[in-house]
């Protein structure tokens, strides 16, 4: 049994494998996104420190100015895991046409696109962040700007929910990365697609200002939609926000969101693949 779970999963695995280690290879772009990101995090930072100057804001806040730093790193450090773009090779193979091979192969075309797309969140993700740590929980200490550094989580209950559902974040962002490329597929093209779900996937995953500074009358709503399992929900497990059976609901809102999209996903790929006419020779 075992054995015939490994050979089904083989190509799904190698696929993911192929394309981490592809986009590992792009070390500079990785070198030049972290200092850009350096750059916008202490500009936020400073923004924050100014907000938090005024004793009637920082009195009515609902997160210490500590934890609004710390989550500004975090959120410069998950930068690209934020799905705003379509994947670059699915995009690519819509408009040459070499997606009609994936109608062709073996594989379900489905769970072969996820996996690439997990590959190529992933690869990118995990050298930014480990140097946004460095830089922001370590170098800043070090250079005496301690209250301005990456604080780290506040027990190890939170540090093992927060790498939880940051698992399920990857899964999740990739589940919504799949939605783009299905309608990328639909429309052929993939520039109003990008364009379109930047800013929604900026705001509401909170990665441009922590969900729980606005408005308290949509905590609720904004809490329970699916980009808020990208940023917000880690983050909130990370501080502490959420102990306990509140921590459950927030790694379940995690699992059902990315349950709901990819059955959804699924069904409009099929869907899509069954109209998908190629031109050419």
């Amino acid at each position: 049994m075992t054995e015939g779970w490994r050979e089904i999963a083989r190509p799904y695995t190698a696929a993911f494998a192929s394309r981490f280690l592809q986009m590992l290879q792009y070390r500079t772009a990785a070198l030049a996104g972290f200092g850009t990101q350096c750059w916008w995090g202490g500009i936020k930072v400073m923004v924050f420190a100014a907000f938090y100057g005024g004793a009637s804001a920082a009195a009515q806040a609902p997160m210490s100015l500590e934890h609004a730093i710390t989550y500004t790193w975090l959120a410069q450090g998950l930068l690209v895991l934020m799905p705003w773009l379509v994947d670059p090779e699915v995009a690519q193979s819509v408009r040459t046409g070499s997606v009609a091979y994936d109608r062709l192969r073996p594989v379900d075309a489905y769970a072969l696109w996820y996996a690439r797309s997990a590959g190529w969140i992933a690869a990118r993700l995990l050298p930014r962040a480990a140097l946004m740590l460095g830089f922001a929980a370590v170098a800043l200490p070090l250079l005496g700007l301690g209250a301005w550094a990456w604080q780290p989580p506040v027990g190890v209950a939170a540090a093992l929910a927060f790498a939880l559902s940051m698992g399920l974040g990857l899964a999740l962002s990739t589940a919504m990365v799949m939605l783009l490329n299905v309608a990328t597929l639909s429309a052929l093209n993939e520039r109003g697609i990008n364009a379109l779900s930047a800013p929604l996937v900026i705001v509401l995953s909170g990665n441009l200002l922590p969900l729980a500074l606005l408005p308290d009358a949509w905590q609720t709503a904004l809490l329970v939609q699916p980009l808020a399992g990208l940023m917000d929900i880690p983050a909130r497990l990370y501080f502490g926000q959420l102990r306990g059976a509140d921590a459950l609901l927030g790694l379940a809102l995690q699992c059902f969101w990315i349950a709901l999209l990819v059955v959804t996903g699924r069904w409009l790929l099929v869907r899509t693949m069954r109209r998908l006419q190629v031109q050419g020779g």
